[in-house]
């Protein structure tokens, strides 16, 4: 069975912790073949990215040492580490590699200083070495616990537009490269340990995938290779079926569909980005979720078909703003809807829920807080005619609100899910604001006051014994 695993930057924060991966790998591979994928570390003092771009950042406003001031730190973390799982050669080996990295970096950094300026290109530089140097840690600490392997940079595998910062996979070109470099080397027995976040485009300038841009390159590979399966491992034991901090009581969800676990991920579960599931669902390929730091625990399987219960899991996704357009004169005016979009994307918001009464005399839709009061802005000038005409009356905003979700493939179809919902509302004393469900009906989502959100979330998990 051919696998393709990634490692959060927690799952490879510490000697400890590599060490575990090396067991992992080195058990999986007695029966699979396996290809590694790997984020930059996270040590509990040092946050490899965040501390990367902050130096790119302070470049940009005229701190030319800037990555010469962090680079003995970020050298002296990953050498330590490797101290402890590599033999000195490797040790010696790598501390070159990594040393002409970071001087170059630092080279960049006073190349920015000097412009003032830090364009996105140059920042998917800065922000995709963590993952460069990792791979090569990894690669050497595999080596030393006899797995043989071998480190390579996923912007010789990963051909992308060139939106630095969000880059698009090409996958046709994806796939051919991939498979071109990766398949000898398992047939040859190696694992190799991929760099996730970074590509590059079709000239070779590196780039990298955005949020969730790790895990983006491991579902990238998997359907690129033809995997069997693709394993996530995390620092949980799977997607559970609600937040344990909410919920002391939620437990791991086996199995999932993948259009539950897309609705999750959409909704505030943070196991796996919503786009990230997108390359495998189109191959039919499973997903596991399992912990790095609880190998024995099975994880959550995700795949083809349909939930046999009717919800699966509660979430909620916090910090929103909810736009409610108002007045008389919507009754009936053509296009207003598309121009309420049209403006609101034109503030560059995201729209996490729409709803609409029969009566057509309000739309209400919901944003992240962060991008209300551009939405608000964009919205009264789109609008500004129909407000002259009364056509429009008010726009008004919530800004302390929380979208609460209930999803279950099996929901659909199942007359009374949403009494079961309302109904514990009901009970619980909370007030719902607005409501949306999809035609798909796997999702019910509502909103409510953000001093509600916990209370709302763990009354309908018991609602439905979840």
């Amino acid at each position: 069975m051919r696998v393709v695993m990634k490692f959060g930057g927690t799952s490879v924060g510490s000697a400890d912790a590599i060490r575990r991966v090396a067991a992992i790998v080195s058990e999986s591979r007695q029966s699979h073949e396996v290809v590694v994928v790997v984020s930059a570390m996270n040590a509990p003092d040092l946050r490899t990215t965040d501390t990367l771009i902050a130096a790119a950042h302070a470049a940009a406003r005229g701190d030319g040492g800037s990555t010469a001031h962090v680079a003995p730190r970020l050298l002296e973390l990953h050498m330590g580490v490797a101290a402890e799982l590599a033999p000195p050669a490797e040790c010696a080996a790598l501390e070159t590699e990594l040393r002409a990295m970071l001087d170059y970096l630092s080279d960049l950094s006073r190349s920015i200083a000097v412009l003032g300026e830090l364009t996105p290109r140059a920042l998917d530089l800065f922000s995709g070495l963590g993952e460069r140097i990792n791979a090569r840690l990894i690669a050497a600490a595999l080596r030393g616990a006899g797995v043989p392997s071998q480190a390579v940079d996923a912007t010789g595998l990963i051909i992308t537009d060139d939106r630095y910062g969000s880059a698009s996979p090409l996958m046709e070109e994806t796939a051919e490269r991939s498979r071109e470099r990766l398949l000898p080397m398992l047939a040859s027995g190696s694992v190799p340990v991929v760099t996730g976040f970074i590509g590059a485009t079709r000239a070779g300038v590196p780039t990298t995938l955005g949020r969730g841009g790790s895990d983006y390159t491991c579902s990238i590979l998997g359907a690129s290779l033809d995997a069997d399966e693709v394993w996530f491992w995390k620092e949980v034991d799977g997607v559970l079926t609600a937040n344990p901090k909410v919920v002391p009581e939620a437990r791991t969800l086996r199995q999932l569909s993948y259009s539950e676990m897309a609705e999750l991920a959409y909704y505030g579960a943070n196991v796996l980005h919503p786009k990230t599931v997108q390359p495998l669902v189109q191959r039919r390929i499973p997903i596991r979720i399992l912990n790095t730091f609880n190998p024995q625990h099975p994880g959550t399987l995700i795949g083809a078909g349909r939930g046999d219960r009717t919800a699966r899991a509660v979430t909620a996704i916090r910090e929103v703003s909810m736009i409610t357009v108002g007045g008389p004169g919507m009754l009936g005016l053509a296009g207003v809807a598309a121009r309420i979009f049209t403006a609101v994307a034109r503030a560059g918001a995201n729209i996490l829920l729409i709803s609409q009464a029969s009566s057509e005399q309000s739309v209400c839709l919901s944003v992240p807080r962060a991008e209300g009061a551009s939405a608000v802005a964009e919205l009264r000038k789109e609008l500004a005619a129909e407000f002259s005409d009364h056509d429009v009356e008010h726009i008004e905003v919530l800004d302390s609100v929380v979208i609460v979700a209930v999803v279950g493939s099996g929901m659909r179809g199942t007359p009374g899910i949403a009494g079961r919902v309302f109904g514990a509302m009901g009970a619980a004393g909370i007030n719902v604001i607005a409501i949306a469900q999809g035609s798909t009906e796997n999702n019910i989502s509502l909103v409510v006051s953000a001093e509600d959100g916990d209370a709302a979330v763990r009354a309908i998990h018991r609602s439905f014994a979840l």
